[in-house]
């Protein structure tokens, strides 16, 4: 079945309530577990455990571990080096996110590095790639560290794309053969690729083809309130219990991770813990919603990465558990971009616009047709542009200006065509109020228009009232939310009004009365 490009933008409208009832009921039912464990912890083990490997390689076999001493010195050089100098410049920020209906600050610092144009959305708010230095585009970089910097993540991402094909092609093999062969850790398995011994080489390559990196920073040390882990009793979490959002189905996951540790001798010995040692940061697993299979705790040390290979993500879940020193991470991921690059919402545009037949100089428009259809692909295009992209990107302060000016012309392009748009809404309901027009072709028109402009006017009031929410109040001026698009009700060089609560009020009323 094809889908065109209006059910789409309709689709992803209606998936946001769906998205809300579906963490509701994820929140139930992780009260109804937790009342179920009463006062116990689930068991979970770490590498001292006799049984740690060996549950490793029955229940977690898609997840691979590289230690750090099997990557090239090489890389353990460049990447330190480009963490810090993204750090020193100030361009890591903790993201302002929407869970369940509230504003929260994650305690986690990040920047999302990748694809020109491409963008990567998790707990509602879309980021927006700083680009690395991809052949035939131009990037201006605030500053020459930064441009190298992102250059050192575009050359570790070709790194770990290609080790995860190796990942995947030998997790390919031996599921053909039905193979018990231990996942421990990459460094122990052979250095030669499968090559062609694959079904599907182009799909493995294809769910290796990482297209951006989310990158992490966090100091414990800064963080006192951070949460304890609920289920096993790991200490406590950076990042909580979560599958990673919006990829490519079934596409892999890469972490290099790097703990600023004063020395490598000092957490060595771990036999005094009962449990995980506190002082080093650890990735937890576990099966989604198995209170029966033990969790692991894998620590992680300066320069170790480990890969979430196929299905992994999915049916699984992870968490990241703090130890003492501050630690940065580089997490590449194949974002499922089909409505998330700035390609495909400039397109979406130019559908929408296409209905306009004049264009007059004191920006009044004519349409070509008042197919119920066509206007209301137009005007959920018109909500896509406003609350997907201009207020995400304008949420976020001045952020994404601080490495580069890359999305400054595109984003002013696309609010020049949203207020194209709104003159286009604007010119439907001159036709809807037009003396003259059919009954029926005028229930039409409103029947197509009232749900989007329903939904415009309630989501410019939930984003007018998080831009003064209190939490605000705590971020530094460039990076406080800009309520943008912002207009005051007489204000000559618009169309329509901010705020639409008569426009919709009279428009359901006026359906009302048509009715029999």
């Amino acid at each position: 079945m094809t889908y065109t490009k209006s059910q789409i933008v309709h689709d992803r409208l209606v998936s946001n309530k769906i998205i809300s009832l579906f963490l509701l009921l994820l929140k139930i039912k992780k009260l109804r577990l937790l009342e179920e464990l009463e006062d116990t912890w689930l068991p979970y083990l770490t590498p001292k455990d006799d049984e740690f490997y060996q549950q490793w390689q029955l229940k977690y076999p898609k997840l691979v571990l590289r230690e750090a001493g099997s990557i090239s010195e090489e890389l353990h050089k460049e990447v330190p080096e480009a963490f810090l100098t993204l750090h020193k410049h100030g361009c890591l920020f903790r993201d302002l996110v929407r869970i369940q209906g509230k504003d929260v600050l994650t305690p986690v610092s990040r920047i999302l590095i990748g694809d020109p144009g491409c963008t990567y959305k998790y707990l509602n708010t879309r980021l927006f790639t700083v680009p690395w230095p991809v052949k035939g585009c131009t990037i201006n970089y605030t500053e020459a560290e930064i441009a190298a910097a992102c250059q050192t993540f575009l050359k570790l991402n070709d790194y770990l794309q290609g080790e995860t094909i190796q990942a995947l092609e030998e997790l390919a093999v031996k599921e053909k053969a039905n193979e018990d062969a231990v996942p421990l850790c990459m460094a122990e398995f052979p250095r030669v690729g499968m090559g062609s011994s694959c079904d599907d080489e182009v799909d493995i390559k294809s769910r290796a083809a990482y297209n951006v990196t989310l990158l992490n920073f966090m100091d414990p040390q800064k963080m006192p309130y951070l949460k304890e882990e609920p289920y096993f009793g790991m200490g406590k979490m950076a990042v909580s219990w979560h599958h990673d959002e919006n990829l490519v189905d079934r596409s892999a996951v890469a972490v290099y991770s790097y703990s600023c540790e004063g020395s490598e001798d000092e957490s060595e010995d771990e036999s005094s813990f009962e449990g995980r040692d506190p002082d080093t940061w650890h990735v937890g697993f576990k099966i989604s919603w198995d209170i029966e299979t033990p969790g692991l705790a894998i620590p992680l040390h300066q320069g170790d990465c480990y890969f979430m290979l196929d299905d992994l993500n999915a049916t699984h879940q992870h968490c990241v558990l703090a130890g003492s020193q501050p630690r940065f991470s580089s997490t590449h991921r194949v974002a499922e971009c089909s409505t998330g690059t700035l390609d495909y919402i400039l397109q979406c545009c130019q559908v929408a616009l296409q209905n306009i037949l004049n264009d007059s100089d004191n920006g009044d428009v004519t349409l070509k047709s008042l197919e119920p259809a066509v206007l209301k692909k137009g005007e959920d295009i018109h909500n896509e542009v406003e609350f997907e992209w201009l207020r995400q990107f304008w949420f976020q302060g001045n952020r994404n200006k601080i490495c580069s000016d890359w999305w400054c012309e595109p984003m002013t392009q696309l609010e020049e065509l949203w207020k194209k748009m709104e003159s286009v809404t604007n010119a439907v309901l001159r036709e809807v109020k037009r003396e003259g027009l059919p009954v029926e072709q005028r229930n039409e028109i409103l029947a197509a228009i009232l749900a989007p402009l329903t939904v415009r006017q309630n989501l410019r009031k939930e984003w007018h009232t998080r831009c003064q929410s209190r939490i605000i109040r705590s971020l530094p001026a460039h990076q406080k939310p800009d309520c943008r698009p912002y207009w005051e009700k007489d204000d000559p060089s618009m169309p329509l009004p901010f705020d639409l609560t008569e426009v919709v009020s009279e428009l359901r009323s006026q359906l009302l009365e048509s009715r029999p």
